[in-house]
């Protein structure tokens, strides 16, 4: 039944996110309305695009689970007024309370909408190292955000999650269990899961991509992302998976996007190497299985310039 409904909940959103459209839901200053993906569990797909005045800095998956004894938000959002929207739509579909908010990585699109959470006495957790990287880069992560929303960002202010954890936390609280998770090094410090073993649904984070290019970031490492995949999320065999950004999905989809481009991107990065390429013609090594995803060509280079300088002295 659970998987029936997930797929009508498919069908009856977009068939893909798009960084073409800017605005989905111009009623709210979400990108798009939360959809019920399994019962209970609820998202609000965010733009595929990178943060734009018009979508709003919505450009992640901001997704809610309603237990039965209270809400526990995945994500603070990138402002105040995300978050804001966001509490509209979790107050229209249940009146039971927010309880806790979980940011999934220290970004300004998991943290900067925490002001707005903290105000309504709502308790932040985050991973240690997320906390770290917010307390660390947050500030020239507003700007950054103040600059592309102005006036959108107003009431948005650096507050970090009020309590940390290590490895795992499970939460028992209505009629699931929760477990956040840590599983290693990926995406970025301290990127947060969301597993719900009784429903089989991972949220996530931006540990798996399918809709858009993954990122690589300068504190990324491809090789170590890789095997956190192979060694700890592949071992969940979750059903149904919402990631970090683009639609719901499954295992299989995030898996060839994700964890089979990083494999894809070394191979063509180590051949380049082999041949004694330098870093200027590493950037052009050919992605092309990989055009067709969402923010390919602000990406693409980028990440190939990374990998070559991490698999340079391996």
């Amino acid at each position: 039944m659970m998987r029936i409904l997930f797929a009508l909940c498919l069908a009856c959103t977009p068939a893909f996110a798009s960084e073409d459209i800017p605005d989905q839901y111009p009623a709210s200053a979400l990108y798009s309305k939360p959809v019920e993906v399994i019962p209970h569990v609820w998202s609000a797909i965010g733009a595929t695009a990178p943060p734009t005045y018009e979508n709003n800095g919505h450009n992640n998956n901001l997704s809610f689970i309603v237990t039965g004894d209270g809400v526990i938000v995945i994500n603070g959002g990138a402002a105040y007024s995300l978050a804001e929207a966001l509490h509209a739509e979790i107050r229209a579909i249940t009146d039971q309370p927010v309880k806790l908010i979980i940011n999934e990585n220290g970004q300004g699109h998991a943290m900067l909408g925490n002001a707005y959470w903290a105000e309504q006495g709502v308790p932040i957790l985050a991973h240690e190292d997320a906390a770290h990287h917010f307390e660390e880069e947050g500030a020239q992560t507003l700007q950054a955000h103040q600059r592309v929303l102005r006036e959108k960002a107003d009431g948005t202010t650096l507050v970090g999650p009020t309590e940390t954890f290590e490895d795992t936390r499970v939460i028992e609280m209505g009629d699931f269990t929760i477990e956040v998770l840590h599983l290693g090094p990926a995406h970025g410090p301290g990127d947060t899961q969301v597993w719900l073993p009784d429903q089989s649904l991972v949220i996530a984070g931006d540990m798996a991509f399918h809709e858009r290019m993954p990122p690589i970031f300068v504190d990324t490492i491809a090789l170590d992302w890789i095997e956190t995949w192979e060694n700890e999320f592949e071992a969940l065999n979750a059903t149904y998976v919402i990631p970090g950004h683009g639609h719901p999905t499954n295992m299989a989809q995030v898996r060839r996007y994700t964890r089979d481009y990083l494999v894809y991107l070394r191979a063509k990065v180590g051949e380049h190497l082999d041949n004694d390429g330098d870093l200027a013609d590493a950037y052009y090594v050919d992605q092309s299985p990989y055009a067709h995803l969402d923010t390919f060509e602000e990406l693409a280079t980028r990440n190939a310039g990374r990998v070559y300088e991490q698999m340079e002295f391996e």
